[in-house]
């Protein structure tokens, strides 16, 4: 039995889609590597919701097989709308992923995580065999840091150990996100915190090397490198 869900089947992106011709034209060049039989890692953010819109097309009408692993609620609610089965990183590696991101410089390494869902986000990119970072113009900067600060996904509790440990590490203008819309600060995916930060400009050509791997205390922070991003 199947539920009349008129939330799901009524459901729009919850924000204006910024420079949408070109999202969309990027959506449509990723779908269009979609093939039967693939796992598909879901990332989010308007480009990812997107891009689901031109995958369902192809599913229904090339009768094109593939499941999706989405890594956030809306993404998870959108694949319900569209018809696009679901699959979990309990049960299936995806052979590729698709994200988006805050910012990348020439040399590749990103910026993301203001969606909230980042550590999902990085756990689908390490997992699967190939990911893409699709962006419109308006991401790409010489220097990491220009228009965003860095997101840190922080549990809770650990939330003034953490702000000590990012000063130490020489991080600037530490701010904990607040939420827009509910009162407090947001929450991610998995009910934690986000602290913004910032360690200065990075210039493009500068190994990155950012020693923020207390995993105890919090779970990642939002700066990824080219060579995560690459399969050994």
């Amino acid at each position: 039995m199947n539920w009349e869900n008129h939330l799901i089947k009524d459901l729009q992106w919850s924000n204006e889609i910024i420079n949408r011709e070109a999202k969309e034209r990027v959506a449509r060049e990723i779908a269009a590597t979609a093939k039967t039989g693939d796992v598909i890692g879901a990332g989010s953010g308007s480009t990812v919701y997107l891009t689901l819109f031109e995958l369902a097309k192809r599913i229904h009408e090339e009768h094109l097989y593939l499941e999706v692993i989405p890594a956030s609620q809306e993404i998870s609610m959108t694949c319900i709308q569209l018809g696009i089965p679901q699959t979990t990183l309990w049960d299936k590696r995806p052979d590729w992923t698709f994200d988006g991101a805050d910012e990348v410089d020439p040399d590749r390494n990103l910026i993301k995580g203001r969606g909230g869902a980042m550590f999902k986000e990085k756990l689908l990119i390490r997992s699967s065999g190939k990911t893409f970072i699709i962006v419109d113009p308006s991401k790409l900067v010489n220097i990491l840091g220009s228009k965003f600060p860095i997101p840190v996904e922080v549990f809770p509790h650990a939330l003034s150990y953490v702000e000590k440990e990012l000063r130490r590490l020489g991080a600037s203008e530490i701010s904990l996100r607040p939420a827009h819309g509910k009162d407090g600060p947001i929450l991610t995916e998995n009910g934690n915190f986000i602290l913004m930060h910032s360690v200065g400009s990075i210039p493009h050509g500068q190994e990155i090397d950012v020693p923020l791997n207390y995993a105890d205390y919090y779970f990642l922070e939002g700066l990824m490198r080219k060579r995560d991003l690459e399969k050994k």
